[in-house]
């Protein structure tokens, strides 16, 4: 484990203004993941969001040495509270089998385009997984 700050960059051909997630004393702090897929799509459904933006972390994680299996706390922020069983649904299916990390979910509005989810993450690293084949 090391004291240094590790700042994990976006996938080759993804420029961003910021890091994908940032790794100190053994713990990831991701960015916000939003339902677009590497095509550049966002599905319609609030459900497929969740998927899509649970897949991104996950992604992210596994960059950075984590899994969603590591979670330590997420933060949703979602366009429509009304949504909040479809987007649980879809949510406890894709997290099916993993240990549920605390979780704060909260309406928040004007998301860009279609989007109606964004989720971030802190996660612990897990010294099995090798950050550089995932």
């Amino acid at each position: 484990m090391t004291d240094r700050r590790e700042l994990v960059s976006h996938p080759a051909g993804t420029e961003r203004p910021y890091a994908r997630a940032a790794v100190f004393a053994g713990t990831i702090w991701a960015c916000g993941q939003i339902p677009t897929t590497a095509d550049g799509q966002t599905p319609t459904a609030i459900g497929d969001q969740v998927r899509v933006a649970l897949d991104n972390l996950d992604a992210t994680l596994r960059a950075s040495g984590g899994r969603l299996h590591t979670l330590l706390k997420l933060t949703v922020y979602l366009a429509d509270l009304s949504e909040f069983d479809d987007y649980n649904a879809a949510y406890l299916g894709r997290l099916e089998g993993i240990a549920l990390p605390p979780r704060t979910t909260v309406e928040v509005a004007r998301f860009r385009g279609d989007k109606r989810i964004e989720i971030d993450g802190v996660a612990a690293v897990d010294p099995r997984i090798d950050k550089h084949r995932a």
